[in-house]
């Protein structure tokens, strides 16, 4: 193997799986830091940089940063960073005079935003302090789109989102309520620079069975979902069953559960380990006594002279077929009451708005055919984002989705070509206080992840705006904090100072040093002294050693960043250096990045 190249920013970035894992790429073992040393405020603006909204998503993120963390292959639990981001946004100061500011002379550019969103709202974010003049049109008469209509307040209270969502209109966002985009020609007419779309994926999915049509006590899990948080539904029947087991699925019985449902039922036509639902969203359903029910196909509606009386459904076995493939066989076919019906099976992009016939090609699902690294279009300057992009996704991919579109939407105003993505970059710190002390805490901590506390059963019931996750006391905090690793506090290596000693083999506790021959990956990962098994992670592989021409090898995959290799070292050849990946944002280069962290987060 060739030496690795720690000088690329995406080198040390892939180390740390938190943030390579999370689509902003937020900086979580930074701002994790900050929160331990009370440092509330900053944490939340380290946050903000690239998350946008740390309050929404400390609630509501799908967190993908959590089964990449590396402490999932200590103890088999990661640590809490979705809750951990709320605790900074649940303590932070007032932020309004930190936030970037506005310029009084503007640059002249017009943007359109259709649909009040997280990636329209990230857009605006991003464009309105360089001086454009940003436009959004949003159908509803609130903002936020499905963050607002679909997220339940017992989950994302809407003071945390009327908080985070006024941080961006009150830059200067030209916001039209009830305005609903109805002909992309006419909006393209109108002289826009660039037009944004952001409109989410709107239509939930039907279930076209017989009786379908026959009753109005059937809903569409969205469209019902929207009609509560907007109080126009204020109640249900007692006996409700939801059909689909996704996260929207567990919104629906939770939220029908407050309404007047006693008799609450998910369906799911597949065993739970094919649950497209988050793990904690199932906790914390089953923990409201909601019965979910594998293995039922859905029949047919059971209606008679208008009167919804139920389902039939049939159960059903599931076998594996030659190819992976898997096969239902029906056992037997049950029928089970109720009083109404939410289907919760999946949701699409609806474009009925988008003349065929403007340069904007789709594909054969009728989704707009978009670049993945620009979020152009096939019109140059029209994007798209979120949920309108690439169909169902989560917050935090709008947000990314936002950034970049930011970029590109930047770039063709300045007649820059859209694909000139500018370059992320890097700070490398070296810890080092002393010859036994580092400026973090490198001792490993046994704590098992904090749980979250809730509000009793017997009371989270009484108003559907009651939030039932309590956040983490300050005691919870201070143990989850410390069970970060600080996989951003790299083991650097610097080849020329080895003595090959082999003081740092002897006193890793996880065996990821190997001193020995280089030679192909494959084979090397056969040689080390702990199997390299997780071919997703990198080998580090320095130059030859100068007393005999070996290689020193390190797994990434296993090493704790505990500090020990570089704390013997006796020549200093090892030392723990903070790798920070610098971002780069819509007329922003990495280095202003940088700048703008290094004044919310220095001392």
């Amino acid at each position: 193997m060739e030496p690795t190249n720690v000088r690329d920013p995406q080198y040390y970035h892939r180390v740390v799986d938190c943030q390579w894992a999370c689509p902003a790429h937020t900086n979580v073992p930074e701002y994790i830091r900050l929160i331990a040393q009370g440092r509330y405020t900053e944490a939340y603006l380290l946050n903000r940089e690239s998350n946008v909204f740390p309050g929404i998503l400390g609630r509501t993120c799908d967190r993908p940063c959590e089964p990449a963390c590396r402490r999932t292959r200590v103890d088999g639990a990661p640590v809490a960073i979705c809750r951990l981001k709320r605790v900074c946004a649940d303590l932070k100061d007032e932020i309004e005079d930190r936030l970037p500011q506005i310029p009084e002379q503007k640059n002249g550019k017009r943007v359109a935003c259709v649909g009040a969103g997280p990636a329209s709202l990230t857009v605006a974010n991003d464009l309105l302090p360089l001086g454009y003049g940003v436009g959004i049109y949003e159908k509803l008469d609130k903002p936020g789109g499905l963050m607002r209509s679909n997220i339940p307040a017992f989950r994302l209270p809407e003071r945390v989102l009327d908080e985070e969502i006024s941080l961006i209109l009150n830059l200067g966002v030209e916001i039209h309520y009830g305005t609903p985009v109805t002909s992309m020609k006419r909006l393209l007419e109108r002289g826009f620079d660039a037009i944004f779309v952001g409109s989410g994926a709107p239509r939930g999915k039907d279930l076209e069975l017989p009786g379908r049509l026959g009753t109005a006590r059937i809903h569409i899990g969205i469209d019902w979902l929207e009609s509560v948080a907007f109080e126009h539904t204020d109640s249900i029947g007692e006996r409700v069953l939801i059909i689909g087991v996704g996260n929207t699925a567990m919104d629906c019985c939770r939220t029908a559960k407050r309404l007047g449902g006693k008799d609450v039922k998910v369906m799911a036509r597949r065993s739970r380990r094919h649950f497209k639902a988050s793990p904690w969203e199932l906790e914390d359903t089953e923990e409201e006594r909601i019965e979910i029910a594998e293995n039922h196909a859905p029949r047919r509606f059971v209606v008679e002279n208008g009167v919804l009386k139920g389902m039939e459904f049939d159960r059903v076995e599931w076998h594996e077929r030659p190819g992976g493939k898997q096969e239902a066989e029906v056992r037997d076919t049950v029928f089970i009451p109720c009083d109404d019906v939410i289907l919760a099976i999946g949701q699409e992009a609806a474009f009925p708005w988008i003349e065929r016939d403007i340069g904007i090609d789709f594909d054969r699902w009728d989704m707009p055919v978009v670049d993945r690294a620009t979020m152009q279009s096939t019109r140059e300057g029209v994007f798209f984002g979120g949920d309108a992009a690439f169909g169902p996704e989560n917050i935090i991919w709008a947000v990314e989705h936002g950034h970049q579109a930011a970029i590109s939407i930047h770039n063709h105003c300045q007649a820059i070509p859209i694909s000139e993505r500018p370059p992320h970059g890097m700070n490398l710190i070296s810890q080092k206080m002393g010859i036994h002390q580092w400026s973090y805490s490198n001792d490993y901590s046994p704590e098992q992840r904090a749980r979250m506390r809730h509000v009793d059963l017997r009371e989270r019931f009484q108003r559907l705006n009651i939030e039932v996750e309590l956040g983490f006391d300050l005691e919870q905090t201070l143990r989850e904090v410390e069970r970060c690793l600080n996989c951003d506090v790299q083991t650097h290596f610097t080849a020329a100072l080895c003595i090959e000693c082999d003081a740092c083999l002897d006193v890793c506790p996880l065996n990821c040093l190997t001193i020995t021959h280089t030679g192909p990956e494959e084979e090397l990962r056969t040689r080390l002294m702990a199997p390299a098994e997780n071919l997703e992670q990198s080998l580090y592989v320095s130059a030859a050693l100068p007393q005999t021409g070996r290689v020193m090898v390190k797994d990434e995959d296993v090493c704790i960043h505990c500090g020990l290799c570089a704390e013997r070292c006796p020549t200093a050849a090892w030392d723990m250096m903070k790798s920070e990946l610098l971002i780069p944002y819509a007329g922003r280069t990495p280095c202003a990045t940088h700048s703008l962290i290094a004044q919310t987060t220095s001392a």
